[in-house]
């Protein structure tokens, strides 16, 4: 069976050509609802392996061939076997695809995939979609990030392997910069693109030769609030905070990005259009966010340039509220929560991670920045926007006492039924192309049910 997919995207063949032969690009292209995971990116467009983690331990090994090999127009992969599973899994399964790139003037190239493949063409189709439209997004924001900052920046990222870290480091990646993860486990010798990292005393020359710091690691709010839990949402985020801003004032030279949250607003402000302006709200997770927010301290006033990234509700299968409920929602078993009046302040992965590229390039943009997309719903049109996409009854509604039975009275309070109307001044202000500004279309992208496809 044959299957073709082409697109044109505003960036020249060389430039889309060599996106593909970065780090990171087969992690930019893996579409988030797929139960896949990238166990390994070839190292070469001509002759390297790529390897996809599938449920059960099944490979999906992507030999590259050199005789299909010819830059800027051309690579080929294809399925071969590679250990026990992957060899049953080349016995079932053909693929060949050819990558192919072409100008068309003005500029411009044709992004073409042509494949031969035993595997069904509608399986296929909202991939190849899905693939084209991050390609053309992430090459036209690294064009505006390069027009801001012209050369590649060498930035450290804690947190590198959480679902926000993986996206940016390949955004940047593909992009032309290095990345340096700060990593926890010890790091073997000869390894440059990673540092040991101890949160309690972090080593004089951590960020020796660095251009910006992003501090993504905290520990995961979801779950019952105990004090243990609670304990370790604040001890995650405050002190560690407070050692990296203090070391990054030392060292000088450099920009001091750190995740936060719109948390600080507050559980419930009603209908009020909470901006970077507005005062702290009350609650536990306000008052985490303040203090997290206040550790960063020592790095603005040694007068580097700091920014506060607070994050909305992401959007993305992999993680977040949106994996949770994803699974219910298919089996048509999602609704409302409570009265479904709450507001939800919702971004998209893709979008988040061009705020943090902006804060990276952009010197313009400090102090705090609601990472929010600028339309944001209530819970009630939420769950009707995710069944529409999904094409699932949402008639059965979540009781109050729901949330509460799973995370406890202050957990729901302050997660499921939290209420905060957020608006992304900041951002605005500074002029931001947002990717997706409305639910529906974003929730279309990342769960595969695009209506362009």
């Amino acid at each position: 069976m044959s299957i073709s997919y082409s697109s044109v995207v505003d960036a020249p063949i060389d430039e889309v050509f060599a996106w593909h032969g970065r780090a990171g690009a087969l992690t930019r292209l893996a579409p988030p609802w797929q139960p896949v995971r990238v166990g390994q990116e070839a190292t070469s467009l001509k002759d390297g392996r790529a390897v996809l983690l599938l449920p059960g331990g099944a490979r999906w090994v992507a030999q590259h061939q050199a005789d299909g090999y010819d830059p800027p127009r051309q690579f080929v992969d294809q399925l071969v076997a590679g250990g026990l599973t992957s060899t049953a899994l080349a016995r079932v399964l053909s693929w060949r695809h050819v990558h192919g790139f072409h100008e068309t003037g003005g500029g411009a190239t044709r992004v073409s995939d042509d494949v031969q493949t035993t595997v069904p063409e509608l399986a296929l189709r909202q991939m190849f979609g899905y693939r084209h439209r991050q390609l053309a997004a992430d090459l036209k924001a690294q064009r505006w990030a390069r027009a801001k900052q012209p050369g590649p920046l060498t930035v450290a990222v804690t947190g590198s392997s959480g679902m926000i870290g993986t996206e940016l480091t390949a955004l940047l990646t593909t992009g032309g910069h290095r990345v340096i993860k700060l990593v926890r486990h010890p790091v073997a010798a000869g390894t440059a693109d990673e540092r040991q990292w101890d949160p309690r005393s972090p080593a004089p020359d951590l960020l020796n030769g660095v251009d910006a710091l992003v501090h993504l690691a905290g520990a995961s709010i979801a779950g019952r609030f105990t004090a243990a839990h609670k304990q370790q949402i604040r001890d995650s985020r405050i002190e560690p905070t407070r050692r990296l801003a203090e070391l990054a004032a030392r060292t000088g030279g450099l920009t001091f990005i750190s995740a936060s949250a719109i948390g600080l607003y507050g559980a419930d402000r009603g209908d009020e259009v909470l901006t970077e302006d507005s005062p702290r709200g009350t609650g536990f997770l306000a008052d985490v966010v303040a203090d997290w927010e206040a550790a960063t301290r020592p790095a603005a006033d040694a007068g580097l340039r700091t920014v506060l990234v607070r994050t909305g509700i992401v959007q993305s299968p992999k993680g977040g509220t949106l994996r949770i409920f994803y699974p219910l929602f298919e089996a048509g078993l999602g609704g409302k929560l409570g009265d479904g009046r709450q507001w939800l302040s919702w971004i998209g992965i893709d979008d988040l991670i061009d705020v943090y590229l902006r804060a990276l390039v952009d010197p313009a943009l400090s102090g705090p920045v609601n990472a929010v997309a600028p339309d944001p719903v209530r819970n009630a049109d939420y769950t009707a926007t995710l069944g529409r996409v999904l094409r699932r009854p949402t008639l059965i509604p979540v009781p109050g006492f729901g949330p509460r039975l799973i995370v406890g009275a202050e957990g729901a309070r302050e997660l499921a039924e939290a209420s905060q109307r957020v608006r992304p001044d900041a951002l605005l202000t500074a002029g931001q192309p947002f990717r997706y500004t409305r639910l529906e279309p974003a929730l279309r992208h990342l769960l595969g049910h695009a209506e362009d496809a």
